[in-house]
């Protein structure tokens, strides 16, 4: 059968799908919301730390725009003085790079979770295929990228034209401004760029972010022989399945049929059901079934019985009751209390008729045990 393409890929991807992408560092990302969100720090940066910003970068350009004469002529008080207005400048500029850097890491967090795959740094020779390259370059992708570019060149195209034409008198203002207003002036228009910016790459982030779920999870589709692949992997194969639920069965068969020669009595249908009961006084608190089954097994329940001296009781009723409504290791329910509380009468005359070596008269099996209505599936309605 010719292999399934990307055509058919119509199921949605699975949990498994998804994880093993992740492990491979493969996770929705924008690089459009990245840009956003750095721009938005630094805004931010602006907006809190505007006043600080401007007082110490005027005394920064003080400091480096004057100097003495001594220091010109020397290139050790030169160098000096070059590496402290270097050092002060880091300092000035240092909170809006960390905020940036926080926003850049923060990021992937936002729309598919941070992930470090070693995996994404392994070298693929398939990227370095220059067929697929050209495939890439021309492909409807590359289109969506191109727009995206164009758009963001007309963003910043616009906003500098805004700046431009609504602030021309404020920045040649600046020319005739002593420094300290220059710098305030400058740094208000510094921000209001920003935040244009900030607005427009706000709304490019709000489109793309969508779109590149919806292409991520297109991407990671999968085809029905995948999925079902993908399912027997996890399940397992149903016939190891079955064998191991065969064998279980065995087992469990085996341990409830060495607890056959254990018990007190064992009652029978005669036929179709046998139920082997046992009760210890002061450990448990009622009579508990340590075996029970029908046709072939209660066959087998009946010659372990009696190859080990284990007294058979037909009560067809209470045999019936029994298999019905308790399960193996289970005590008996209350509503048969009366009904076995007869056989374990017997069983407890049988031992006494034992322990005489036959001085007293062998006791009489119960001819009839009812058991209360309702709870033998096999009488009649």
């Amino acid at each position: 059968m010719a292999e399934e393409s990307d055509l058919e890929r119509t199921e949605p991807a699975s949990s498994r799908r998804l994880e093993q992408a992740r492990e491979e560092g493969n996770v929705p990302q924008s690089r459009e919301l990245m840009a956003f969100m750095v721009l938005a720090a630094g805004a931010s940066a602006f907006w809190v730390l505007g006043g600080w910003l401007s007082q110490r970068s005027s005394s920064l350009l003080r400091h480096g725009l004057s100097f003495s004469r001594e220091a010109a002529f020397d290139t050790a008080l030169m160098t000096g003085s070059a590496l402290s207005l270097t050092a002060e400048a880091f300092v000035i500029a240092g909170p809006i790079f960390l905020l940036a850097i926080a926003a850049a890491i923060a990021t992937p967090f936002m729309i598919g979770g941070g992930v470090i795959s070693p995996k994404a740094f392994q070298l693929d020779f398939n990227r370095m295929d220059p067929i697929k390259g050209l495939g890439r370059m021309f492909s409807w992708q590359s289109v969506a990228e191109l727009v995206k570019a164009v758009l963001k060149a007309l963003l910043v195209a616009g906003v500098l034209y805004w700046v431009v034409k609504h602030e021309q008198d404020r920045l040649f203002a600046l020319l005739s401004q002593p420094i300290e207003s220059a710098l305030i002036s400058f740094a208000q228009v510094l921000l209001y760029s920003f935040a244009a910016l900030v607005v427009g790459l706000a709304l490019i982030a709000a489109i793309d972010v969508p779109f590149q779920l919806w292409q991520y999870h297109d991407r990671l589709k999968m085809t029905n022989e995948e999925l079902k692949r993908e399912a027997r992997e996890s399940e397992g194969d149903p016939y190891l399945k079955a064998r191991i639920r065969s064998q279980q069965r065995e087992l469990a068969r085996s341990r409830m049929m060495s607890a056959v020669p254990k018990a007190d009595v064992v009652v029978t249908n005669p036929t179709h059901f046998a139920v082997a009961l046992k009760y210890e006084s002061g450990t448990m608190g009622a009579p508990t079934v340590v075996a029970k089954g029908m046709n072939l097994i209660a066959q087998r329940i009946r010659e372990l019985a009696d190859e080990n001296q284990v007294p058979v009781l037909e009560a067809p009723p209470l045999a019936r009751a029994l298999h019905r409504h308790t399960d193996v290791g289970e005590q008996i329910p209350a509503p048969l209390y009366t009904a076995v509380a007869e056989v374990m009468a017997y069983v407890y005359q049988l031992n006494q008729y034992a322990i005489s070596a036959g001085n007293l008269l062998p006791p009489v099996a119960p001819a009839t045990i009812a058991v209360p209505e309702g709870m033998d599936p096999g009488a009649p309605e």
